[in-house]
């Protein structure tokens, strides 16, 4: 998906979620306000919103009337499963060209 098709609220989803997958908010981190988002992205009040229904829908924020926006505990939990069972697929790869190149390496020793 080329950036010209990407609406303006989805990119809004997607840089918090990178956020949480990189751990740069945790749970319980307050998302900046609707208005310093609007800002920073260039977008309407209402884009903002958008994105945010999109993230509590996802289960990635909750909100609280008057206090703002908060990452959920299951985002993090969630992003760290992700993690874990990322590293884990690369040890295994790693693991198994390791064990075809100390193969290879035999066949050039005989």
């Amino acid at each position: 998906m080329s950036n010209e098709s990407v609406q303006p609220y989805q990119r809004i989803v997607q840089d918090v979620r990178d956020r949480i997958r990189s751990g740069e908010w945790t749970a319980g981190t307050k998302l900046p306000s609707t208005r310093e988002l609007a800002e920073e992205y260039g977008v309407a009040a209402g884009t903002v919103q958008r994105a945010l229904t999109e993230l509590r829908t996802a289960g990635l924020v909750y909100s609280h009337q008057g206090r703002g926006s908060f990452v959920t505990s299951t985002a993090t939990e969630s992003s760290n499963d992700s993690t874990a069972r990322a590293l884990r697929a690369l040890e295994e790869q790693i693991a198994d060209l390791a064990a075809r190149l100390e193969k290879i390496e035999k066949g050039r020793d005989d």
